[in-house]
């Protein structure tokens, strides 16, 4: 016969289990783990059916409720925000579209009409490709394929003539080109819009130019001349780099720092050493210092504390499963708020084609 203490303790142990894998199973489903020699919980589980007393089933009205989007950091080129709630593949959807597919403007086409620098006319065509251009491309059309000569409503049009010249006051014992030379340097400041049909009436003066006037195109020397004229057109990233609107964007799960017992004395200086400024503070309590978490965001995860024998058992680093943070950086052709907001647009409309391809094929 089994005691009545025995059975307690029995039912007691079985709870514990019960606790320990309802911790293992929320911990599998919400964080993705670092350890000292890989990473745990990589892939999305939570499908439905994949466990038991879950309902993983796709409502909307789950999702509406834990999905929001929060601004962190925003100014005239750079966003950063979290987008909490989704999973990997809607987020990586968004960094693919920003890179690859919002349109912008760029140069597509150069006619050179004398270019005696030493700067062959394939490289300084490239070279005034991957000039950001400031025109909002919404306002614009994507020109059809086959046409040569752009119009109005699809191209832009840019004169860049510049002559290297010596200068008759520079001091003769001077070895400086800027004080020898006039104009041997050639910047996107030398770039001249040339309006189209209507565009001088559509656009103000100083609304269509180079997003930055100090960009160093090509250097020249006395009699050097360059000569050309540049077509803009409008255009997506999956085409050509050159009509990427971001000079990056990403993503990155939002760190999770947990300390497993309390660390105290050099060993708490001793761990806010090995993560990242800001990550881990050390306090003064009651006359001994204690190590806690302060702003688990800023690491970078760099798991150097797993280099430390004493300290790398008393730490569990992961990240937060649905929790994204994205950085986006605008190349200054339109505001970063603005590219995320078109991005979701080219989004929307692939999920429209989608459900209208459904429903062409249910129809038939």
């Amino acid at each position: 016969m089994i005691s009545a203490h025995a059975s307690v303790r029995y039912s007691d142990h079985v709870e514990e289990l019960k606790m320990a894998a309802a911790q293992a199973v929320e911990e599998m489903r919400t964080r993705v783990v670092l350890g000292e020699f890989g990473v745990r919980n990589v892939h999305t589980t939570d499908f439905p059916g994949n466990y038991s007393g879950y309902d993983d089933a796709w409502d909307q009205d789950r999702f509406e409720k834990n999905f929001r989007v929060d601004v962190v950091h925003m100014d005239e080129s750079s966003l950063e925000f979290d987008m909490v709630g989704i999973d990997a593949a809607i987020a990586n959807a968004f960094r693919r579209i920003l890179l690859a597919e919002v349109p912008t403007m760029a140069v597509e086409k150069v006619l050179v009409y004398n270019n005696t620098s030493i700067v062959q006319d394939e490289i300084l065509a490239h070279r005034l490709g991957l000039i950001p251009i400031h025109a909002d491309p919404r306002l614009f059309e994507y020109r059809n394929q086959g046409d040569e000569e752009g119009t109005e409503i699809d191209t832009l049009q840019f004169r860049l003539q510049v002559r290297c010249t010596r200068n008759p006051h520079a001091a003769k014992d001077s070895s400086d080109p800027n004080e020898l030379y006039v104009n041997h340097k050639v910047y996107t400041r030398h770039m001249t819009w040339v309006p189209l049909g209507n565009q001088a009436d559509l656009f103000p003066e100083g609304t269509i130019r180079p997003v930055h006037d100090d960009i160093l195109i090509a250097q020249l020397r006395p009699g050097q001349e360059i000569d050309l004229l540049m077509h803009c057109v409008k255009g997506i990233g999956k085409d050509h780099a050159k009509f990427s609107p971001v000079a990056t964007a990403s993503y990155r799960l939002l760190p999770d720092i947990t300390l497993l017992e309390p660390v105290e004395g050099e060993a708490a200086v001793e761990l806010s050493r090995c993560f990242s400024p800001g990550v881990i503070e050390v306090q003064e309590i009651q006359g001994k210092k204690v190590a806690r978490v302060a702003n688990p965001r800023l690491d970078t995860f760099s798991r150097e504390v797993f280099r430390n024998e004493k300290l790398k058992k008393v730490v569990r680093l992961a990240r937060v499963r649905d929790h994204y943070i994205f950085s986006v950086e605008s190349t200054g052709v339109l505001p970063p708020d603005v590219l995320v907001s078109e991005a979701i647009k080219v989004l929307m409309g692939k999920c429209r084609r989608f459900l209208d391809e459904l429903d062409a094929v249910q129809m038939d």
